[in-house]
């Protein structure tokens, strides 16, 4: 049943990170064809932005090396928005030769994870993403910027809000066109995630530029995305299937699932544009491939069968 809820968006825009942030995740290398038919199906579904692959180098992300070979393999997919990841100058020139007309750029809130995840501070890691974002707005591409451990750091525990704050607004100067606001290890609760949005608010950050990335970790996801868009937020990263988590962050488990996004979105009235069954069959099929059951609730309630071995 549709029972609408006042002052939340009447869309949202789900930005599919499973086919990249899900995919990379996975012990066992998907081949090629089956990742290029995963996103078609995804596309198929209605999804309007996928994020398609990683141009970060393949010693680090083996799960993805083959981004050359499959990039030209979406080119039929109309209408539907392709961002890649590039970490540096020379993922940007890869991606930028293949025609990529979208990117996203990746930094940390946390000293610790940035040393984790980049091996640079904080603002070394700002000063190399500074070449390559006006290189791309040279070009006309657009620019995400995704920031880690906004609510809680393995390493460091809770993270002060006005830190948050710093390092978003640094990538918003930069000339990103749109933060993700990153729950990477699921710790964020509802009341946390309303003050970190008004915190950026306060400091000139237009909620409108901000999207939510949230972990399930604690089974926090759902509820922490009803908190950004009772503030507005209509821009929500979620992971077909359930799909992904960190190699960089143990604690951190899978993301939210795009089925049970779109279950709730669809119970409180608010269009997607996305085909729940066809985007439900797409995680049982891609669970097939992967040889093991989907965590998505919403993909075993609507696939009885999908859970059994």
């Amino acid at each position: 049943m549709v029972v609408p809820a006042q002052g939340l968006p009447a869309s949202v825009r789900i930005h599919e990170v499973g086919a990249r942030d899900g995919l990379q995740n996975e012990k066992a290398v998907v081949p090629t064809e089956i990742k290029a038919e995963f996103i078609h199906r995804l596309a198929e579904a209605g999804l309007t932005t996928i994020e398609a692959t990683s141009f970060v180098h393949p010693k680090w992300v083996p799960q993805l090396a083959d981004a050359e070979r499959l990039f030209p393999m979406l080119g039929d997919i109309e209408g539907v928005a392709l961002p890649v990841l590039v970490p540096n100058e020379r993922g940007l020139d890869r991606a930028l030769a293949l025609g990529a007309d979208r990117i996203a750029v990746f930094a940390s809130a946390t000293e610790s994870f940035a040393k984790a995840n980049l091996n640079r501070t904080v603002d070394e890691s700002l000063q190399m993403f500074a070449p390559v974002v006006a290189r791309a707005k040279e070009q006309k591409v657009h620019v995400r910027g995704y920031l880690s451990m906004c609510f809680g750091d393995p390493w460091e525990g809770a993270v002060p809000v006005h830190q948050v704050v710093h390092v978003a607004k640094s990538l918003l100067d930069l000339g990103c066109d749109e933060l993700s606001l990153g729950d990477t290890i699921g710790v964020a609760t509802p009341a946390h995630v309303q003050s970190l949005l008004a915190a950026l608010n306060e400091e000139g950050v237009p909620t409108s530029a901000i999207g939510v990335h949230f972990h399930d970790t604690y089974g926090q996801a759902l509820a922490n995305t009803l908190a950004a868009l009772q503030h507005g937020v209509a821009t929500v990263d979620a992971s077909a299937g359930g799909l992904g988590g960190c190699p960089y962050a143990k604690s951190a488990t899978g993301n939210l699932a795009t089925e049970d996004l779109v279950w709730m979105l669809q119970g409180l009235g608010i269009d997607t544009g996305v085909d729940l069954g066809r985007l439900t069959a797409t995680s049982v099929w891609l669970a097939e491939q992967l040889g093991r059951p989907s965590p998505s609730r919403t993909v075993r309630a609507l696939s009885p069968d999908s859970h059994k071995e």
